[in-house]
C-alpha cells in the first residue's frame, strides 16, 4: 500500500506538525496568503538532502541568472540558523518596517532579499531557537515583507527535511522544487529524501543540479571528476531531469569576497535557469 493511501490511525488533526498525505490533509489547506502589497507570480524552492552541497550559492546563482533574462526575482533566505545569502551578496544594510510591512533589503542589481541576517545587529549573532519560532519567521517572511511585483521568489531552504522545509512546503505556494546535490556516494539515498518529501508534499519537482561535479584542469582544460561519477543514475532512477552540473570554480569565492557575486558567469547553470523559466511560464515541459 503506498504510503498516500495508508490509513491515518494515530491522526491528531493537526496537519502542521506532520507530513502524511491523508484525506485530513486533503479537506483543509495550510497555504496562507503573501502580504497585500504583493503579487508574486511563481515560487520556486532549491532544496537538498543535506548541508555541504553548495544549495545557497545555486539558489543565488539561479536569482542572478534570471534576473538577468529581465525577470523580477527576489529570494527568502528560509535557512534561519544558517543564513548566508546577504554575505553571498555583500548586502550591508538592514531591512527595515514601516507602516505597511517589512522592507527587503536589495542587491546591486535590484534582486530584493530577506534573510534574518538582516534584521541581526551583528551577523555573526546566533539564532537560537526552536522550530515552531524558526517555522513562524519563514511565514513572516512570506506575508509581512513587501515583495511587490515578482516574476520569480526564489526560497533558499535549510537542508533536510524538518520543521522549516515542511513550514514552506505547506505554508507557501509552491509552483517547483530544484534539488541540488552532490557526487557522492550516498548521493541517491539522500536524493531520494527529499524528492520523497517533496511529492508527500504535492510539490513539483523539476529537477537535480549537481554541484562541484568536476574541475577543469587549468593546463590542459580537461574536466576532472573529483568526487565520483556523479548524480546522473539518481537522477534516471527517480525520472528526473539532470539540469545542470556544476564545476568547481575558485573565482566564486572571490567575487563573494569582493562584494561582485552578480558579475560571475557560469554556462552550465545558464541552460538550466532557462529551462526552469520556460517551464514555470508555461513554454515548455519540463518534468
Amino acid at each position: 500500500m503506498k504510503m498516500s493511501e495508508e490509513k491515518n490511525t494515530g491522526c491528531s488533526g493537526n496537519c502542521a506538525s506532520c507530513g502524511e498525505s491523508c484525506a485530513s490533509r486533503e479537506s483543509q489547506s495550510l497555504i496562507e496568503p503573501t502580504g497585500e502589497y504583493n503579487n508574486i507570480k511563481h515560487v520556486l524552492a532549491v532544496v537538498s538532502g543535506k548541508g555541504g552541497v553548495g544549495k545557497s550559492m545555486t539558489a543565488s546563482m539561479l536569482a542572478v541568472l534570471l534576473k538577468r533574462m529581465g525577470r523580477n526575482v527576489g529570494i527568502l533566505d528560509a535557512d534561519i540558523t544558517g543564513p548566508s545569502i546577504p554575505k553571498t551578496f555583500g548586502i550591508r544594510s538592514h531591512a527595515y518596517q514601516n507602516e505597511i510591512g517589512i522592507l527587503p533589503a536589495e542587491t546591486e542589481t535590484g534582486i530584493k532579499v530577506m534573510s534574518i541576517n538582516l534584521l541581526l545587529e551583528e551577523g555573526d549573532m546566533p539564532v537560537l531557537w526552536r522550530g515552531p519560532v524558526i517555522a513562524g519567521a519563514v511565514k513572516q517572511f512570506w506575508q509581512d515583507v513587501v515583495w511587490g511585483d515578482l516574476d520569480y521568489l526564489i526560497i533558499d531552504c535549510p537542508p533536510g527535511t524538518g520543521d522549516v522545509p515542511l513550514t514552506v512546503f505547506q505554508s507557501i505556494p509552491i509552483d517547483g522544487a530544484v534539488i541540488v546535490t552532490s557526487p557522492q556516494d550516498l548521493v541517491s539515498l539522500i536524493v531520494r529524501k527529499a524528492y520523497n518529501m517533496a511529492k508527500m508534499m504535492d510539490i513539483p519537482v523539476l529537477g537535480l543540479i549537481e554541484n562541484m561535479s568536476y574541475a577543469v584542469c587549468p593546463d590542459c582544460g580537461k574536466k576532472l571528476r573529483l568526487f565520483g561519477k556523479g548524480s546522473g543514475a539518481a537522477a534516471e532512477e527517480l525520472g528526473l531531469p539532470l539540469l545542470a552540473e556544476l564545476p568547481i570554480d575558485p573565482d566564486l569565492a572571490q567575487l563573494v569576497d569582493n562584494g561582485e557575486f552578480e558579475k560571475f558567469t557560469c554556462t552550465a547553470l545558464e541552460a538550466a535557469a532557462k529551462e526552469i523559466d520556460e517551464y514555470l511560464m508555461g513554454y515548455t515541459n519540463l518534468v
